[in-house]
């Protein structure tokens, strides 16, 4: 009867627990830019940099490092995802094919770019909120500073590490993630 008592407490605490909580990002579907499901379980056995983008921000030319970097790696299985956000001084205000138009003609941009979405606030995304909160993620709490936010995700689609707005897309810090 103790033995049992035990094994029933402990098997409530574990489902209750945040353990119980804690997803991968191959649990995730988003839409892409032009509005279709992109199942995030479809980038198992790929590292995956997640950055928020904007197009009048004073980080928008890191789009050229971010396209540099998946040109270079996209062989070695990283995938390079963008999404546009407006939660910093309406710095993307443009419709998703706005979006589309600017970062395929002023950047050459071919890493999947999603749906607008929101990084931040009440309406911010469930994978955001993944992103953002260690009871979720398992790894740590971040918060979205700014535009150009990039979240390393490895191959199993566990939270690695976050590098923030003014880290550039080639520092040592994304690519030794890379490399290693």
């Amino acid at each position: 009867m103790k033995n049992r008592m035990i094994l029933f407490i402990l098997a409530v605490f574990l489902t209750s627990s945040s353990f119980s909580q804690i997803k991968s990002l191959h649990d995730f579907t988003v839409k892409d830019i032009d509005g279709k499901e992109f199942n995030l379980s479809t980038l198992k056995g790929k590292k995956v940099l997640i950055v928020n983008t904007a197009s009048k921000c004073g980080f928008t030319p890191q789009y050229e490092d971010l396209q540099k970097l998946y040109e270079k790696y996209s062989s070695n299985d990283l995938v390079i995802i963008g999404f546009p956000a407006n939660n910093f001084m309406s710095q993307e205000p443009g419709s998703n094919s706005e979006i589309k138009q600017f970062c395929t003609s002023k950047y050459n941009v071919t890493f999947p770019m999603m749906s607008k979405i929101s990084v931040k606030g009440d309406d911010i995304h469930p994978l955001y909120q993944w992103l953002t909160k260690k009871e979720l993620n398992g790894k740590l709490d971040s918060k979205v500073k700014w535009n150009f936010q990039k979240y390393m995700i490895d191959e199993n689609g566990d939270f690695v590490d976050v590098a923030y707005p003014k880290t550039n897309p080639l520092d040592n810090q994304i690519v030794n993630w890379i490399e290693n």
